[in-house]
């Protein structure tokens, strides 16, 4: 068993768990649950397109940064002009907790991609009850029919969908409901990043789907190199978690990001 499907197994058994202690009732009084959410599609157009994360840790590289808080770093995000906060929630591999999105979304008002291991509709109750406005599936890990089962109920809320895919046999997992399509640069098995892959793979996504490179962005230059081919957003996380302060880190990279962008070349407008 890889530590994909270790820690599916283990979330299999987390939401039933849940589901015998919390049921859809107790998500659905909450008062993130009626609220409007947020287009992640709408902001990735007129910001800098950089989804940006808050994440302790993972189960390749360990303690990422267990000291900075959700609050002051998604504050500082925001400030610099993110996208979109992606916000991990699986604990036990993570670190993440649902109190770090309900707490993100004290302090911000642009959209919050809940990250989590989907694999049950209770998972999107969940994620519409704690302020999230987007969810992400992970192909791997799903069937194609259990990938359109659950967008057609995450729309059902209002919720928008990023469907992540790691190579041309996952394309069909594509459906209408989809909103936007991650392309994780790093290989599951090996963690090599191959960008190459990525250009290939976004080449023969649908032109109505917005593309997000995820993983392995560490330089100004890759994230333009992205563009150019086709990319429209770039989910970049542990390159500013690993630093200390990472909003500083998240500034510095802006900046470089601003001056080495023409003005009509300027991602999203909002540069």
């Amino acid at each position: 068993m890889n530590i994909l499907e270790q820690i599916i197994a283990d979330k299999k058994r987390e939401v039933a768990q849940k589901k015998q202690l919390l049921p859809t009732a107790f998500w659905e009084m909450m008062e993130h649950f009626e609220r409007p959410t947020v287009s992640v599609k709408e902001s990735i157009k007129n910001t800098t397109g950089i989804i940006t994360e808050f994440k302790r840790q993972s189960p390749s590289k360990g303690i990422i940064n267990n000291t900075a808080t959700v609050e002051n770093v998604v504050m500082g995000y925001d400030l610099n002009g993110s996208a979109c906060m992606s916000i991990l929630t699986d604990e036990k591999y993570f670190g993440g907790t649902n109190d770090d999105v309900l707490n993100a979304r004290i302090v911000t008002d642009k959209p919050i991609l809940r990250k989590e291991f989907i694999i049950d509709e209770y998972q999107l109750i969940e994620a519409k009850a704690i302020g999230a406005d987007v969810i992400l599936l992970i192909a791997a890990c799903l069937t194609p029919a259990q990938t359109q089962r659950l967008a057609a109920f995450a729309k059902s809320l209002g919720l928008e969908i990023l469907l992540e895919l790691h190579d041309a046999e996952e394309l069909g997992h594509l459906c209408d409901e989809v909103d936007l399509v991650g392309i994780n640069n790093r290989n599951l098995k090996t963690f090599e990043v191959n960008w190459q892959h990525s250009i290939d793979l976004a080449a023969s996504l649908p032109k109505d789907k917005l593309k997000i490179a995820e993983s392995g962005i560490h330089s100004v230059d890759t994230l333009l190199m992205l563009q150019q081919n086709g990319f429209d957003g770039f989910l970049i996380g542990e390159n500013f978690m690993k630093h200390n302060d990472p909003t500083i880190a998240f500034a510095s990279f802006v900046n470089e990001l601003k001056k080495s962008l023409p003005l009509e070349g300027r991602i999203g407008g909002g540069l």
